[in-house]
């Protein structure tokens, strides 16, 4: 393969990536005093016996540092009209310490005080498992000691947009009427 060749596949690779919706969250951390929080797209449910979760955060980031320190962190899943926290949490620029969160209305978690946003779809508390570093990632694993579920629609990141909205279930997924009756929708088919 020619070098060329190697970028036009990468770049297609990371095109093909942006098509994947993910969930978008802000992490929040507290520990000595200092309190920080970052917004992530990159949450997934690792075992759902177990109530891990994965989040993926750039390797040297001052929350995930914060969090290894504390062994703990807080995921608040954003909800559909949360947009703009998204965008102020990815923001490099904002105040660092408790001046991120002026003006945005939080109460502290119960286990470290950590931030729990106002209006968040779920807020899960969690204990620190791992930390794992994957190329210039580092990804946290942690296990949810505590969960809040509200209600409303999600926030999500797709093809590098924020997407909110309802979310329609597809019939027969979900809706309890899935039994061992239901065809593959691809037998028959040709590729």
């Amino acid at each position: 393969m020619t070098v060329t060749a190697a970028r036009d596949a990468r770049r297609e690779a990371r095109k093909a990536m942006r098509k994947v919706a993910a969930p978008v969250a802000v992490l929040t951390v507290s520990h000595e005093g200092r309190v920080h929080g970052t917004t992530v797209s990159t949450l997934v449910g690792v075992s759902p016996t177990e109530l891990i979760i994965g989040v993926s955060l750039r390797s040297g980031s001052l929350l995930g540092g914060l969090a290894v320190a504390a062994g703990r962190f807080t995921v608040n899943l954003l909800s559909g009209g949360q947009g703009g926290l998204a965008r102020w949490f990815a923001d490099r620029d904002r105040p660092q310490g408790p001046a991120q969160f002026a003006g945005v209305p939080w109460t502290s978690a119960g286990g470290d005080g950590a931030p729990l946003i106002d209006g968040a779809l779920a807020h899960l508390e969690c204990r620190l498992v791992r930390s794992i570093p994957v190329a210039d990632h580092e990804l946290l694993l942690g296990e949810v000691v505590d969960a809040v579920a509200g209600t409303g629609d999600p926030l999500f990141s797709f093809a590098g947009d924020l997407c909110a909205g309802a979310l329609r279930t597809v019939p027969g997924s979900g809706d309890g009427t899935r039994n061992s009756n239901h065809r593959n929708p691809m037998e028959g088919t040709t590729r």
